[in-house]
Formats: C-alpha cells, sequence, structure tokens
C-alpha cells in the first residue's frame, strides 16, 4: 500500500550482532550454569555446547527467511503468510504473555542485582527500569541500537577481565572425572541451558529496520550464536575451574561467588554487579524493541488495532504500540513474581514461534521456489526443507520437556490463548478481522 506505515532504517550490522547477543546473553549466565552443574558435574560445558544445537538449527533457518523476506514482526508475518493469518495470530498473541513475563524477569532480576549495592524498592525500581527502556526505545531505533552496542561491548570486555583475571586460579583437578553423572546428567542439563540462546534471532523482528537486510541479517544471526557460545563456555568453565564442581552445584551467584575468590568480595561484588545490570539491561532494551515491533506488525495486518501500526512522524517508531508494551508490562507489576512459572511463560511462546517460522521454513522450500530464489543466504531448498523439520521437531520436543517442570504456566497460556481466540474469531465475525492484507 502506499501510505502503509515506514519504519526507519537505523540498524547495522554491528547492531544487529549486538541484539541478538542482547537478548541471548542476558540473566541466565549468572545464575543457570549453578543448576546445570548440579546435574551434570564438569561436563555441564559439554550440556552448553549441546544446548547450542537445536538452536544452531533454528537460527539457520532464521538466517534464511531474514534473508528472503526481512519484514518487521517476522515472527508474526512469516506463519501468517506461509500456515495460516489464525497460526500468525495466535503465535504472536501468545508472545505477548511470554514477552511481558520476559520483560518482568528482566527487571526483578535487575534490582535484586541493584540491591545488593545499594538498597531499593522493587516494584518502583521495576517500574523506573520500564520507563527509562520504553522512553530510549520511541526516541528511534537507531540510538537504540548504539545504547545496545555499547551495552554489549560493555559487557564483553567485562567477561574477558572475569576470564583473565580467574585463568591463574583455574584448578585442573576440578574438571576431572569430567563424565561423572554420565551422559544421563549432560542429557538432564541441556534443556535447562537451552535458554542460555533464546533470543539469538532477534535481528529477524526489525527486519524493516535492518540496512542492506538480506545480508546483514543471516551473518549477525551466525555470528550471534557463535559469540554467545564462546562467552558461555568461557565464563562457565572459569567459575568451574575456580569453584570446583560441588561448590559450583550449591552456588545461587556462582558468578559473583568465583570472582570473590580471586578478586576478593570488595572488588568482585560491583564489578559483577556491573555486568549483570549490562547484561540484564541490554537485554530489556532488545526485548522491547522486539515486542513494540511485532505488536506493529499485528496492526499493520489487521490482526490488532489499527493505531498500533501509527509511526511517529519525528522519530519514525511505532509509538502507539511501544506504549501498550510499557502498559502491559506496568500492569505486569501487579502479579505475584514467580521466577519459575515466569520462566516457562517465555519459553513456551518462544519455542512455538521457533517451530512455526521452521514449518514457514518448510513450505517456501516446497511452494516458493520464487521467495527461496531472492536470499542473499541460500541453501538448496531440499536443505531448507530439512533443516525446517528438524527445527520443527526440537521445538516440540523442548516444549514438552517443560511440563516436567511445571504444568501451571501451561494452563495459564492456554487460557490466555483462548482469550485470544475468541478476540481473534469476533474481530472476523464483524468485518474488520485479522490479516486484511493479501497473503500472497
Amino acid at each position: 500500500m502506499a501510505d502503509a506505515p515506514h519504519l526507519k532504517q537505523g540498524v547495522g550490522l554491528i547492531s544487529v550482532i549486538a541484539l541478538g547477543l542482547g537478548l541471548a546473553v542476558g540473566v541466565s549466565i549468572f545464575s543457570v550454569i549453578a543448576p546445570a552443574t548440579a546435574l551434570a558435574g564438569p561436563a555441564m560445558l559439554l550440556a552448553v555446547a549441546l544446548a547450542a544445537v537445536p538452536m544452531f538449527i533454528i537460527a539457520v533457518t532464521y538466517a534464511f527467511m531474514g534473508s528472503a523476506l526481512p519484514t518487521a514482526g517476522a515472527s508474526y508475518e512469516w506463519p501468517r503468510r506461509f500456515l495460516s493469518p489464525a497460526t500468525g495470530f495466535m503465535i504472536a498473541w501468545l508472545r505477548i504473555a511470554g514477552s511481558v513475563g520476559a520483560m518482568l524477569i528482566l527487571a526483578l532480576v535487575l534490582t535484586r542485582y541493584v540491591s545488593m549495592l545499594v538498597p531499593v524498592p522493587t516494584k518502583a525500581t521495576m517500574l523506573g527500569v520500564f520507563v527509562l527502556i520504553f522512553g530510549l526505545n520511541l526516541w528511534g531505533v537507531a540510538i537504540a541500537a548504539r545504547v545496545q552496542t555499547v551495552l554489549m561491548a560493555g559487557l564483553i570486555v567485562l567477561f574477558f577481565v572475569f576470564a583473565g583475571w580467574g585463568a591463574p586460579s583455574v584448578q585442573p583437578e576440578s574438571f576431572t572425572p569430567f563424565m561423572s553423572e554420565g551422559w544421563a546428567g549432560v542429557l538432564a542439563a541441556t534443556p535447562v541451558l537451552i535458554g542460555l540462546f533464546f533470543g539469538i534471532e532477534a535481528a529477524t523482528e526489525v527486519g524493516d529496520e535492518v540496512r542492506n537486510s538480506r545480508r546483514a541479517i543471516p551473518i549477525g544471526v551466525a555470528a550471534s550464536i557463535v559469540s554467545a557460545m564462546i562467552l558461555y563456555l568461557m565464563v562457565a568453565a572459569v567459575a568451574l575451574g575456580v569453584l570446583g564442581p560441588e561448590a559450583l552445584a550449591a552456588s545461587e551467584t556462582p558468578v559473583l561467588d568465583a570472582a570473590a575468590v580471586f578478586m576478593g568480595d570488595d572488588i568482585a561484588r560491583p564489578v559483577i554487579v556491573l555486568a549483570a545490570v549490562l547484561a540484564i539491561g541490554k537485554s530489556l532494551n532488545a526485548l522491547a524493541m522486539v515486542f513494540s515491533r511485532y505488536l506493529f506488525a499485528m496492526a499493520r495486518a489487521g490482526a490488532l488495532p489499527a493505531s498500533l501500526a501509527r509511526v511517529h512522524p519525528r522519530f519514525q517508531t511505532p509509538h502507539i504500540a511501544l506504549a501498550v508494551a510499557f502498559g502491559l508490562c506496568v500492569l505486569g507489576l501487579l502479579a505475584p513474581m514467580n521466577l519459575t512459572a515466569l520462566f516457562l511463560a517465555v519459553n513456551v511462546p518462544t519455542l512455538l514461534k521457533y517451530g512455526a517460522t521452521c514449518l514457514s521454513a518448510t513450505r517456501i522450500a516446497q511452494h516458493h521456489p520464487e521467495i527461496h530464489a531472492q536470499a542473499a543466504f541460500r541453501p538448496s531448498r531440499r536443505f531448507v526443507a530439512i533443516w525446517g523439520w528438524l527445527g520443527v521437531v526440537a521445538s516440540v520436543v523442548v516444549v514438552l520437556l517443560g511440563l516436567t517442570a511445571d504444568w501451571r504456566p501451561y494452563v495459564a497460556l492456554t487460557v490466555w490463548g483462548l482469550i485470544g481466540a475468541a478476540w481473534y474469531l469476533v474481530r472476523g465475525r464483524f468485518g474488520v478481522g485479522p490479516d486484511s492484507r493479501s497473503a500472497s
């Protein structure tokens, strides 16, 4: 359409990488290596690499899709177009709950880390974080992307300081016996660690705003997942080598406890708190950007009120979508802060999104050779189809594994999904239904 809302292209390749790392390298690295070590012992390091495998499969598919069809709100637009409008809507609708949950988790953990240095009120501080993050994203994608790059650079520097300072204190005996819990322990730890890589594909969600997107997105996705795995293995190996598997498994703050051994608590506490604030801050920034863009995409397609597709005349950002995302996060502050339930509420919609995108890629490979041909990153159509099905299977398996942890978030997401289905049907019945645009 000639008058379709237009978003400014202010995201370059470095920002694409920083955006992917921004969502992936967040709160998990500061906590998840402890329970993973309890399950797998020193072979937790092997489980980190294994956890990257399903995300690598999914990332390859995202690299292809982002290269072939870069667009805002990609995880909504692709299933809407190549599976069905209803599928695209439900995936994105469930992600609304997941995104609010993720924002709450990140803001809560950031507040707790800040409280290690300065006592602050929890809910008021979380509100202030939301105001800062959404305000930053309102001012423009280029500004938000530059902040993301600066935060990511600062975090990488601190991780290398941690690894370099701690390396002389590593005890080789901490790594033996390496397979102390056997393959059963490694396989049990793998689904715990897969969340380390969630969000690696984030740049595909702002495809309309990426310069030279058909080239930048596949390169950025590949660089993000490789960089994330290197950073995780580096930090985890030093923490394991310094503390040993028993102490690491029992630690509630493993990175901080390891740093205290070789830095001393007086230095370690402010350094690790700063690293945590940088990690969580950039994850919040990246998530706010992605959250608002798929609300924008849903409104642009007619699945949500058209006002959410408005673009600010000065900043060229989806200001109404940003305001709605902010409002939902503020409402979320009224909910109890149960981290286990919140993590599952985030992970399940994310995995369903991955599965739907991979299935969309198989449809392109089978039925749309012209779209396949326009991709800058272009594996064979047969490869795309097989790889896409592998991604679907990987997503479903991990969703089912989550049931063993807590079934209640699944019930809550089902209720939220039924509300979305009712909205979808009512909108359609009154002639303003989702997907008023062509799906061709």
